[in-house]
């Protein structure tokens, strides 16, 4: 017998959830509070490691959605969930209230904002931007400086919001490393005159292929990793943006100018899933996302009966690692409803 199943977020986690329940014959609602599905990756130009276009990945969703047994909800969130008897109450924003057999959190994550980190001058200089920025640059095919000029050297500030317990941050981001890899590669196809510098603290390539994406981007594009920490950034007379660096592997300090600094900003929780999660009771782990009832077999599972996580609402993932987490979310949640 098809059951209700209420998945709180359109992006990514929630979309691909919703799609392996439908395929099961299930009725699906995704509340999803933007105006469109897709989440972050639907501002995407490209993807690591191999570099494929966003859309395809975008159009895969797009779908996944179209299963008559989805029903997609735009501008609306999910604000509480309570449990009552066999079922779930789902409380939305207008103050309504929706029923559930199941419910799947997939809030996702919101990225840093970066003008918490005042040191690098986002939201002061012109010519400081964040890597979602030069994504859209890539987007608008207008790599540019404020002022119109082509850029001839480009800075990469790694970890920025992440590893740092100044912002109560301290886990990593996993993703921004090799962002940051992939961004600098673009930006020497496409200005192959350009300059680029990484300045990192260490360089964790964790994924398939990504130690291969970061090697070539050394032995092929010339990108320039320098290990250590941006300190300052200040703006010139000439709209450059100067820059004072520790190289940590020379024991020196650097002083450098760049046309554009690009901060990678992390992950963090949600603000939506922040407050759903202490409207219903759930816990959050000491990197501040939701906590599951075990790292290890049990990651999608919440203390609530009937309610289940999915994606970037635990932790930072990576595209893959988020569709093959809410798939599992998905298997949770099918098990939990042939037991009722």
């Amino acid at each position: 017998m098809a059951k209700h199943v209420i998945i709180a977020g359109g992006g990514v986690a929630g979309i691909e959830a919703a799609g392996v329940l439908a395929d099961m014959g299930h009725t699906v609602s995704i509340l999803e509070k933007e105006g469109n599905p897709g989440g972050h990756v639907s501002k995407w130009h490209a993807l690591f490691p191999d570099r494929r276009p966003a859309g395809e990945v975008t159009g895969y969703l797009g779908k996944r959605i179209e299963n008559e047994n989805i029903r997609f909800i735009a501008g609306t969130s999910v604000e509480k969930i309570e449990r009552h008897g066999g079922g779930l109450t789902v409380g939305i924003s207008g103050g309504t209230t929706l029923n559930a057999d199941a419910v799947i959190v997939a809030t996702g994550f919101d990225l840093f904002d970066a003008r918490r980190k005042e040191e690098y001058g986002y939201g002061i200089y012109d010519n400081v931007i964040t890597s979602a920025d030069l994504e859209q640059m890539f987007n608008d095919d207008r790599l540019l400086t404020s002022d119109g000029r082509v850029p001839d050297r480009i800075g990469f500030v790694h970890c920025v919001g992440s590893r740092d317990e100044k912002v109560c941050n301290e886990h990593c981001s996993k993703v921004c490393c090799v962002t940051a890899v992939k961004q600098a590669i673009e930006v020497r196809e496409k200005l192959p005159g350009c300059e680029v510098f990484c300045f990192y603290m260490d360089m964790r390539m964790f994924g398939p292929f990504y130690e291969e994406l970061y090697r070539e981007s050394q032995e092929k594009y010339n990108v320039n990793y320098i290990r250590g920490k941006v300190s300052e950034a200040s703006g010139t007379m000439k709209k450059r943006v100067a820059l004072k660096v520790e190289d940590t592997l020379a024991g020196r300090p650097l002083k450098m100018e760049v046309d554009l600094l690009v901060l990678m900003t992390g992950m963090e929780m949600s603000k939506s899933g922040a407050k759903l999660a202490e409207a219903s009771g759930f816990a959050t782990g000491i990197n501040r996302f939701l906590e599951s009832t075990d790292n290890h077999y049990g990651s999608n599972m919440s203390k609530m009966k009937g309610v289940f996580y999915a994606g970037t609402c635990t932790a930072p993932m990576n595209i893959t690692d988020t569709i093959s987490h809410a798939r599992a979310a998905a298997v949770e949640a099918v098990k939990y409803l042939s037991s009722k």
